[in-house]
């Protein structure tokens, strides 16, 4: 009869696995702006990887909402509703008057049909990415208002597309479209209220280490996330290099043109919380959720766009933490 296992030594042995996992969180956390880099480079290094990693990018973005939401407190979350008007105001802006400026803009230049156009004018149409709040996090900054506008930009999502898709009818069926949007909207909403019932069933009063925890966690799934995305970028990259570099310069100008265009009036007018996230999610934004409603004839042309456009978002914490850092003394 084989001998009956001491409980004590059970629990030594489950003490000291989690004593190795809060360790390799904590590291992964310390270095989370590296560990994005590590996964940008493993979507090119490892291609089978990113070809199985491909069905799970749909599972990978709603745990990441989940980690974002549940690292906020219940009320703040609530408390949003007093700062409607303000994050309404903004998503207009940037998925509304934005796009229809590109789109003015292009039409002026003769360049109404250029696939370019079509690539930016969908990017400004969407609303935030879902990791901004975690972005947000690995720069040092805040990441409710963050998430709140990812919530509120994509229930407005079925509403500030109407105007634009109306001006270009080769963006497909506006019904699939909008079905898009609200099933995207409908992830958020249970992923957010899961996340709320498990903070106040498990983690009532959180301390530090939940933070730090979560701050791994989230390091290590968009990390994963951005290996899935990869596989247009790095089969252009090898099989057609002057390209890739084209659509590579027009995706870093993009994003953090935008980024740097909102900084700059922000900065001196609002407060850092509320000045950093805007800027992040102006030049962040989820251009992918588009890719299911839309016909493959029509987005083909933009495939290489949406892998490049991984790039600078996933430098975003890397790059640009220097430019919000030092104007705000973080």
């Amino acid at each position: 009869m084989a001998a009956r296992q001491h409980p004590q030594g059970s629990g030594i042995r489950c003490e000291l696995i989690s004593s190795f996992v809060a360790g390799l969180l904590a590291l992964t956390a310390r270095f989370g702006r590296w560990v994005l880099v590590a996964g940008l480079v493993a979507g090119f290094a490892l291609p089978s990887l990113a070809l199985v990693l491909q069905d799970w990018i749909a599972h990978l973005v709603v745990l990441l909402l989940f980690l974002n939401a549940l690292r906020l407190v219940p009320d703040d979350i609530v408390g949003s509703v007093r700062n409607l008007p303000i994050l309404i105001g903004v998503v207009l802006c940037l998925q509304l008057v934005l796009p229809l400026i590109v789109l003015g803009l292009a039409g002026l230049a003769g360049l109404a049909n250029n696939p370019v156009t079509f690539a930016l004018v969908l990017m400004a149409c969407a609303p935030s990415i879902a990791g901004g709040p975690g972005i947000c996090v690995l720069m040092g900054f805040g990441p409710t208002i963050a998430l709140r506008l990812l919530i509120v930009g994509t229930a407005l999502l079925p509403v500030t597309v109407l105007p634009v898709f109306w001006l270009m009818p080769e963006f497909g069926a506006m019904k699939d479209v909008i079905a898009t949007a609200l099933n995207l909207l409908a992830l958020i909403l249970l992923a957010t209220l899961v996340a709320i019932l498990t903070r106040r069933a498990f983690f009532a009063n959180p301390g530090p280490v939940f933070v730090v925890n979560l701050d791994g966690l989230t390091a290590i799934t968009l990390a994963v996330l951005v290996i899935g995305l990869m596989p247009a970028l790095a089969e252009a990259v090898f099989q057609t290099p002057l390209l890739a570099a084209y659509w590579i310069l027009i995706a870093l100008a993009a994003n953090f043109g935008l980024q740097l265009a909102a900084f700059l009036m922000l900065r001196s007018r609002v407060a850092t919380n509320f000045a950093v996230p805007v800027s992040l999610v102006a030049g962040n934004r989820n251009i992918v959720l588009f890719l299911a409603a839309l016909p493959p004839d029509i987005t083909a042309p933009i495939m290489i766009f949406i892998g490049c456009y991984q790039l600078p978002m996933y430098l975003t914490p890397l790059v640009m933490r220097k430019v919000y850092a030092t104007a705000f003394h973080v």
